[in-house]
């Protein structure tokens, strides 16, 4: 069997299914540009429920539940493009390095995820194939056109976190996340804090790390671009209001910012 026949045969993604890429204002004139790598929740039609109950499929395990409504608002607020990944993390995650055991879990939290149990290399590689790897292409295609623009680029890679994780409460709002950069991260550390309402972690409730993430070590670090992550509490912005208020919030601040960095000629 050749390559194209071998790809056939092991296809993913079908007639009913949507494309993994989802963007919004693509021709947003903002420095600052948005990826949300856990944004939705869909799976593909062949692998049904993954052998997950519905419950668990609507619960942080499956998406950054919140996260799809502040991108899409703050995209918009900021004129900022945003690109962000339609399908599940219980499918392959985007912001893991593809090969660890996070890829494609088989426990997520607490919850087995059956499907992904034992499953054979061609599947493996089709869910990389066809889901992780237009997402990853289509971030780099921008940064590349960007850069030939010679327009200004800020990485903001967009996440929300569970409240309560294997019954350890978080008592964080909202947390900037950085590996080896820390301009950015700084800058937003300095103006969350001075909000005066909110408990802001300092690479908590995670940090980035060549080993657990993928988009800021991989389109920002080596990309050479300004870059931050971001992890909003989920129930924070479990519902509209919340989402718009955080959305409004960070536009806010990130205009503040934006204006902090370019003397520096950072954008």
């Amino acid at each position: 069997m050749d390559l194209h026949a071998a790809e056939a045969a092991d296809r993913l993604l079908g007639d009913g299914d949507i494309p993994p890429v989802h963007e919004v204002n693509a021709a947003g004139t903002s420095p600052f540009l948005l990826t949300s790598d856990h944004y939705g929740r869909i799976l593909p039609r062949v692998l049904g429920d993954l052998g997950v109950s519905e419950s668990e499929l609507v619960r942080h395990i499956a998406w950054d539940i919140g996260i799809a409504g502040v991108a899409e608002r703050l995209a918009n607020m900021l004129n900022a493009h945003l690109i962000a990944q339609h399908y599940s993390r219980l499918v392959i995650d985007c912001n893991r390095p593809p090969g660890v055991a996070s890829s494609i879990p088989v426990m997520s939290e607490a919850t087995a995820i059956p499907r992904n149990e034992g499953i054979p290399d061609g599947e493996r590689a089709a869910r990389r194939r066809e889901i992780f790897e237009p997402y990853h292409r289509r971030i780099d295609a921008v940064i590349d056109s960007r850069i030939e623009a010679k327009q200004p680029t800020v990485l903001v890679s967009l996440h929300s976190f569970t409240p309560v994780y294997a019954g350890v409460a978080r008592p964080w709002h909202i947390g900037a996340l950085y590996n080896r950069d820390e301009v950015l991260p700084q800058l937003l550390l300095k103006h969350l804090r001075a909000e005066g309402d909110l408990v802001v972690g300092d690479n908590e409730p995670y940090a980035v790390s060549d080993l657990s993430d993928y988009t800021i070590p991989v389109h920002g670090e080596a990309r050479g671009l300004v870059n931050t992550g971001i992890e909003i509490r989920q129930d924070l912005i479990a519902d509209q209001s919340g989402e718009q208020q955080w959305a409004e919030r960070l536009a806010r601040i990130f205009a503040e910012i934006e204006v902090e960095l370019k003397p520096a000629l950072l954008v």
